[in-house]
């Protein structure tokens, strides 16, 4: 048995987790960091790092004390390395470097994109992993810095089928929120401003999935982008203020539409991805798979044979939970990193993913 410590800094949560195992939760803990960004509309760096400063000792101590355990029964302790603001991620990765030196504890750093998608496998049998039939997997993770296509072998190599050319999906959502007037974050407000929305009632663009009477280009077949349904969205409003017409139906009508082109984008460009590669297993996960109609739409669309895996919503936003269940991984490899580690800011080319149960990536 293993026990995992893990931390999360690198963006505007501070997280701290104990996972047996790999899969099993013992305490997941989170301090939110949204009323201090509301007001700015987004997340200002340097004020996160000091909310984390604050936050990682309280935060660890009572992940402890939720779990039951204390730090002579650890086995190790794992941090976010990155990709993320560079000024929270050392803050997360500083604390857990003190802690596992003072403790005598190894040290993992742990890739937060591919922390998401192992997140759908968390407070469930890891046997799925190592299955025969849940491969290939293609794993559509969307989130406020990230818009990806991860597609993954049974011999646990991996390769990006595709990413975001400009803005992340959560972005847009974060932004056509501001654009609307409905506050921070914009995700959830603007789901909850959709709801009884007609999404026909306005129109607008699906980038990059070959509409519009254009071609789409070979390369940009799993691509996306999505500043251009910004610009469509800020348009709208433009036209809609001048004429007057902004009243409670026209908000939701536009709420709804805006979202689900986004949403028919990550959905068609996931299908096409199914089909080419003969996917068994699609994996949902990030802050945007918290999105319901998102969830709705892949359970729909999504052909019988394939298994879908959403990411239950307490593992989509930024959790140390996924830290430490991904992190037992390394852990059985004797994956450790050095005291020096670094963090870094950009998503590294990804060629294999460390949780395929008797994969290449694991004995």
């Amino acid at each position: 048995m293993a026990l995992i410590l893990s931390l999360e800094s690198s963006c505007d949560e501070s997280a701290a987790a104990v996972v047996r195992d790999g899969c099993t939760v013992l305490a997941s803990e989170v301090a939110s960091q949204i009323a201090r960004h509301a007001p700015h509309g987004g997340v200002v760096p340097e004020l996160a790092a000091r909310e984390h400063l604050k936050a990682m000792l309280p935060v660890t101590e009572q992940a402890l004390r939720t779990a039951g355990v204390t730090l002579r029964e650890i086995d190790a302790v794992a941090v976010t390395q990155g990709p993320g603001l560079i000024p929270a991620l050392l803050v997360g990765i500083n604390f857990a470097k003190g802690v596992a030196q003072a403790n005598a504890l190894p040290l993992i750093g742990v890739n937060h994109f591919l922390a998401h998608i192992y997140g759908a496998f968390l407070d469930g049998d890891l046997a799925v992993l190592g299955a025969r039939e849940t491969y290939p997997l293609l794993a559509l993770v969307v989130s406020g810095g990230h818009t990806s296509l991860l597609l993954v072998d049974r011999n646990g190599a991996a390769r990006q089928l595709g990413c975001t050319l400009d803005d992340a999906a959560g972005e847009a959502l974060d932004k056509g929120a501001k654009l609307l007037g409905l506050g921070y974050p914009g995700g959830p407000v603007m789901q909850r401003t959709a709801e009884g929305g007609n999404a026909e009632r306005f129109e607008f663009p699906r980038p990059l999935t070959g509409g519009a009477g254009r071609a789409l280009a070979p390369e940009n077949l799993y691509n996306f982008s999505f500043s251009g349904i910004k610009t469509a969205l800020l348009y709208h409003v433009r036209k809609a203020e001048a004429a007057g017409v902004c009243d409670e139906a026209w908000l939701r009508d536009t709420a709804a539409g805006f979202q689900r082109a986004v949403v028919d984008v990550l959905v068609r460009k996931t299908l096409t991805a199914v089909k080419n590669h003969a996917v068994r297993t699609v994996v949902v996960a990030g802050g945007v798979a918290c999105n319901a109609e998102l969830r709705r739409m892949m359970a729909e669309k999504l052909p019988d044979r394939v298994k879908l895996r959403l990411a239950p919503p307490k593992y989509c936003t930024d959790n140390a939970a996924m830290v430490g269940g991904i992190a037992y991984h390394a852990w059985k490899r004797r994956d450790f990193a050095p005291l020096n580690m670094d963090a870094f800011a950009r998503l590294p080319q990804i060629v294999s993913v460390p949780f395929v149960v008797g994969g290449a990536g694991e004995e």
